[in-house]
């Protein structure tokens, strides 16, 4: 299969899972918080969204007062973030060739869709040149030596193919990113799994999404990692 029919049946998977399930598909709101708290973007800044979805973290940028802009290779996706989001710039759009200015965004998130993109280390020159020096830069990523991810759904082939699924270990997604020319800031597990949980364990209490959390286990261990950069 070419490159370009690759992409297209990415495309078309997305476009029915978001057809289909809509929201469903996707976190709720709450687990987006925490990327705000992470990047904690200034206002009156530009904010991208790479792989934006239907836009629940542009909607978690809500009171930030920053201009935010989105792109996504499905249709579906775009239609339904400028829905959530009437205020915000979306587009449809390819990560691999991103249509905005050089150095345009102060901060960036590409959450959960880096490792699906054909050409990583096109994506990421794509994304560091659209940011600004010393733009934030925001990133979670799926870990390969989870133990789910490399007792049962890779040697199962249980993994998404259609939507290129894919993850890498930490070392490999350090040296990726250290490739492209990205300080790594801090590497930290993916909170909202705990989170889910404490709300099921604590159901009469409310639990602060958007908290920085110490974990007690190694964060090699997590099923997907985030990481908090900044363009050099």
């Amino acid at each position: 299969m070419t490159v370009v029919k690759e992409q297209e049946q990415i495309k078309s998977w997305f476009d029915n899972v978001y057809k289909t399930k809509g929201f469903r598909y996707l976190r709720p709101l709450a687990a987006y918080k925490i990327f705000v708290t992470i990047l904690n973007p200034k206002p009156d800044t530009k904010h991208l969204d790479v792989a934006c979805g239907l836009g629940l973290m542009l909607k978690a940028l809500d009171n930030k007062n920053v201009e935010r802009y989105g792109v996504d290779i499905s249709d579906v996706a775009v239609e339904g973030c400028r829905k959530l989001c009437p205020e915000a710039k979306v587009t449809v759009g390819n990560a691999e060739k991103l249509p905005y200015r050089n150095e345009m965004f102060d901060s960036l998130t590409c959450l959960g869709s880096l490792e699906r993109m054909m050409n990583r280390d096109l994506a990421l020159a794509e994304q560091l040149r659209v940011t600004k020096q010393g733009a934030d830069i925001c990133y979670m990523v799926r870990n390969s030596e989870n133990f789910t991810w490399h007792f049962l759904l890779k040697p199962l082939n249980l993994y998404n193919k259609k939507g290129h699924q894919d993850a890498l270990s930490l070392e490999q997604w350090k040296t990726l990113f250290g490739n492209a020319g990205l300080e790594i800031v801090k590497v930290y597990p993916d909170h909202w799994p705990y989170h889910r949980l404490m709300q099921i364990l604590k159901f009469w209490k409310k639990i602060d999404t958007g908290k920085i959390l110490k974990f007690p286990m190694s964060v090699s261990h997590a099923y997907e990692f985030i990481f908090h950069l900044r363009k050099k």
